[in-house]
């Protein structure tokens, strides 16, 4: 089948990628130039392990293009995916749909022929009404039928996650359209994905429902570690004692500073906003949003406290910028708030991330940017892990010890054993445990 993907950012690169390497032909539209050369050149604008790879073989065996020019590709698709941005709008949390309506109206004058119009783009209930509305305003003679089909792909496994999803949701309301999205999905019936078909509202709902859920039972184990460092447990034993019951599960129950990146944040604001606008609010995800925000503040009170100490004239070398491993997505990463609320208390900061130091020159002022994690700890008081990349999980400790004007260390992300790091010779403070 011929598939146009509008949006080449994390969900329209991947997901096209992965259309391609399931045979169908797939050109890639944005209106960034520059990013259009980039891809059309070989290069990949974002980092996401396996992506350049996959890219680069389907851009090979010719079924995956790239172009900034929509009509071409519109007029002969079978299926339209927009996989635009919808950031928080400024001012009220509402998701920004501009740019969803500006595609659907470009692609409204374009197709021809039967046509599918695919939101992947996560956005609020009744997107796909309004899009059915511009299409009805702008080219009612047009036949098309308005899908919802909501991405859920984690960054740093985005990949895998098309090719083996725990599901494909579906919102749709025409037959015709319904054999097309199984037919785009098909390699997938062979490994027995389930493929929900839903009412449109309901598949743009359950979207912001997951996320929302994730992002609550992330707060929850946050506040459980709390718990656990002032009354003397361990929050990873909770952790994997709940995590072990089947109703429960173990995904998502790591405490740390807070969540951050593209999904959780915006998502959980806008599932907030629509809630409210229908008159049945949320109070539960409106508390997991404001105790996600405090807490990524009050990590830097955390580090104080570790030296004890004024930071006023302190070094203090920070692993990890980007909001998870295996990115270089810097979109509310606790780092964003921890930074500058050091340097608030006067310390001056050095840092390091594999992929993120290129996004995090950008957002951040006055850091010193590193080379390696061992620079970042060079002459450091104090030295904090905020994102678990794997390289930071086998540091030569000893070599760390010296580099550091004083052995501090505070682990955001419960990579080493309290008792370890003692023998060491580190004071060591992490988070829930003693």
């Amino acid at each position: 089948m011929h598939v146009a993907m509008i949006g080449t950012g994390y969900v329209g690169l991947v997901s096209g990628a992965c259309f391609a390497d399931f045979g169908h032909t797939v050109t890639c539209i944005d209106k960034d130039a520059d990013k259009i050369a980039r891809l059309q050149a070989g290069g990949v604008p974002i980092f996401e392990p396996g992506l350049e790879t996959l890219v680069a073989q389907n851009v090979k065996a010719g079924r995956l293009f790239f172009s900034t020019e929509a009509s071409e590709a519109v007029r002969g698709a079978d299926a339209v995916f927009i996989a635009v941005g919808t950031p928080s709008r400024r001012g009220d949390g509402h998701a920004d749909l501009s740019y969803v309506y500006a595609a659907a109206e470009e692609v409204a004058g374009l197709v021809e022929g039967f046509t599918l119009v695919v939101t992947k783009s996560t956005v609020p209930v009744g997107t796909g009404d309004e899009i059915e509305a511009i299409f009805n305003r702008v080219r009612p003679d047009a036949d098309v039928a308005v899908v919802s089909n909501p991405e859920f792909l984690r960054e740093g496994a985005a990949i895998e996650d098309f090719k083996r999803p725990d599901r494909v949701v579906v919102g749709v309301t025409d037959d015709r359209a319904r054999e097309v999205m199984r037919e785009l999905y098909r390699p997938l019936y062979l490994n027995e994905t389930p493929i929900i078909f839903t009412g449109r509202r309901t598949s743009e709902l359950i979207k912001y429902a997951a996320n929302a859920f994730l992002a609550m039972k992330i707060t929850y184990i946050n506040e459980i570690a709390d718990l656990c460092e002032a009354v003397g447990a361990d929050v990873q034993q909770v952790a994997r004692g709940i995590g072990l019951d089947n109703r429960i599960g173990g995904k998502f129950l790591n405490a740390g500073p807070g969540y951050g990146g593209s999904c959780f944040p915006k998502d959980t604001l806008a599932l907030v906003r629509t809630a409210r606008d229908a008159g049945a609010p949320m109070e539960l995800i409106e508390t997991t949003v404001k105790v996600n925000d405090a807490r990524k503040k009050a990590m830097a009170e955390k580090v104080g406290r570790a030296v004890e100490a004024e930071l006023a004239g302190l070094t203090v070398g920070v692993l990890g910028l980007t909001f998870k491993p295996n990115t270089d997505d810097m979109r509310d990463a606790p780092s964003l708030d921890i930074v500058p609320a050091l340097q608030a208390r006067g310390a001056k900061v050095q840092a390091f991330d594999p992929e993120g130091t290129h996004e995090a020159r950008q957002l951040l002022r006055d850091v010193v940017f590193k080379s390696d994690p061992y620079d970042a700890a060079e002459g450091a008081d104090i030295l904090v892990i905020i994102t678990e990349w794997d390289q930071f999980r086998a540091l030569d400790l000893d070599r760390i010890k010296l580099l550091m004007n004083r052995p501090v260390m505070v682990d955001l992300r419960n990579i080493y054993k309290p008792d370890d790091m003692r023998a060491r010779g580190f004071t060591y403070t992490s988070v829930g445990r003693a």
